[in-house]
């Protein structure tokens, strides 16, 4: 597994997604409850950009047609969406914030 530098974690406010890029891939970052998770940045249902949504008990919400994501497992809790998105490792060294998008053999 590569991890990427994606931000600092004094960057991250708290229930506030930010939107970065590993290796080309669309990510979206969020602290909340205590943690960092990495989540794959488009919505499975539209083709939108997650990070644009609001979060809430650990879920990130879709701000176009209201679909909600656990930052855990990337699951969709309601329709219109029914396929869940990638979510990816995060570690945190010292202040910086890393991803890895990559799948280990």
């Amino acid at each position: 597994m590569s991890f990427v530098r994606v931000c600092a974690l004094s960057e991250l406010e708290t229930d506030t997604p930010k939107r970065v890029e590993v290796d080309g891939t669309p990510v979206s970052v969020v602290r909340t409850e205590g943690e960092v998770f990495a989540i794959n940045d488009i919505c499975s249902h539209a083709n939108v950009s997650l990070s644009e949504g609001e979060v809430e008990d650990c879920a990130i919400e879709c701000w176009l047609h209201g679909s909600s994501f656990d930052l855990r497992t990337g699951k969709p809790s309601g329709l219109p969406a029914t396929r869940p998105v990638p979510v990816y490792p995060v570690q945190i060294q010292g202040d910086d914030v890393l991803v890895s998008v990559t799948q280990e053999s």
